[in-house]
């Protein structure tokens, strides 16, 4: 079993107008269970020999998983329920698995993927095949109702999309705008990240943030990753790193908590100012909050008790930040291989075992994943007062 490296986290300082709360600097406690040698109850809830999953959701105890192709094109459904041991495309092969017809009939290379408060689920294709341009449709925001299959909301995303964007994450906001407000974290292939702001209804889109520290990747970046030590290089990556990533709302739906890829901080802005298109990019500037330390985190997801669990690839591990801005060490597992998608229920928190940090691009065109893929889940509680 690998040892857990300490983690310094520091209390809420202000890089921009407005400051975080002053707190005491968090401590990591751990939630130790020595029968399963490892920390947390680890739970294996799929193995897939190929492709490599991305996003998850998990909607009434079905598993939603997300394949994209912006790493490199592969077989079969872009998006499938894992059922019995098997991907079944989702809702249909012909909407999940197919390679030719308009892109903006069809998933192309979805990544992130959400649920919502009433348990549609949300997916944010990026359009992105490797080697390939972004067709026209194929970036773009679909809901679906997994119970019937139906395709609730479809917005092409045109007037926030720039050719080298990669629409990573979405959360969907239902309590602005008539039929809800997405918002996108942009990473960008290509060093323009921002946040993406959609109105479902309208299909009325905005890019925010562009440019700015809580979108930008941190240029003196280092991490840990496979027994390296990796630092931040645009010009020769060694490990996934970017911008705009991790992105996760309130319980609420109040507030917007975000995070570059290569960033250890924590954002937040509050939802009513981002989801209204006539407050200004700088203006918004100005209401970014600093949070404080999160860890190396890829993922973010917020249980009902508005508990944020973070992805810890450096520590192969996943944190959880409690309201009061202390942060517990909830599983980590040598298995932990670069977590990606998180999504956390009343009972679970789900994290895809994505192995991105040992792509060919980034070990001179050597593969370095070993299938199979692993989705695990572990146990959580309610807080003691709940």
């Amino acid at each position: 079993m690998k040892k857990l490296l300490s983690l310094l986290m520091t209390g809420a300082v202000c890089v921009t107008v407005v400051s975080g709360a002053q707190a005491a600097s968090p401590t990591i406690t751990s939630n130790l269970d020595p029968a399963f040698g490892t920390n947390g109850k680890v739970e294996i809830a799929a193995s897939i020999t190929a492709p490599d999953p991305s996003g998850i959701a998990v909607v009434n105890n079905r598993l939603f998983l997300t394949f994209p192709k912006h790493d490199g094109d592969h077989a079969g459904p872009v998006l499938a329920e894992w059922k019995n041991g098997q991907l079944i495309p989702f809702p249909s092969p012909a909407f999940a698995e197919s390679t030719k017809g308009d892109p903006a009939a069809r998933l192309i290379s979805p990544h992130g993927m959400t649920a919502d408060t009433q348990g549609n689920i949300w997916v944010i294709d990026d359009g992105k095949i490797k080697g390939h341009p972004i067709p026209a449709g194929g970036a773009k925001i679909i809901g679906i109702n997994p119970s019937t299959g139906q395709i609730i909301a479809s917005v092409v995303l045109k007037d926030a999309l720039l050719p080298d964007s990669h629409m990573n994450d979405l959360r969907v906001d239902l309590t602005h705008g008539a039929k809800g407000t997405a918002f996108v974290a942009d990473s960008s292939f290509g060093g323009h990240p921002a946040l993406v702001v959609v109105d479902i209804a309208t299909g009325q889109q905005r890019r925010v943030l562009a440019g700015h520290v809580s979108t930008m990747p941190d240029k003196g970046y280092q991490t840990v990753l496979d027994g390296r030590v990796l630092h931040y290089d645009p010009k020769h990556p060694t490990f996934p790193a970017g911008g705009a990533d991790g992105i996760t709302l309130s319980t609420d739906s109040q507030t917007l908590y975000y995070s570059p890829l290569a960033s250890r901080r924590l954002y937040s802005l509050p939802t009513t100012k981002l989801a209204d298109f006539s407050v200004s990019s700088d203006e918004l500037a100005q209401l970014v909050v600093d949070e404080g330390e999160k860890g190396a985190a890829d993922g973010l997801a917020t249980d009902p008790w508005n508990r944020i669990y973070t992805t810890a690839a450096d520590h192969d591990a996943i944190f959880r930040r409690n309201p009061d801005g202390g942060f517990e060490l909830i599983a980590s597992d040598p298995r932990f291989v670069w977590p990606d998608g998180i999504f956390a229920d009343s009972r679970y928190v789900y994290v895809v075992l994505g192995q991105w940090s040992r792509l060919p691009r980034l070990h001179d065109g050597q593969d370095l994943r070993k299938p199979p893929f692993l989705v695990a889940k572990v146990p959580i509680m309610p807080p003691p007062s709940q």
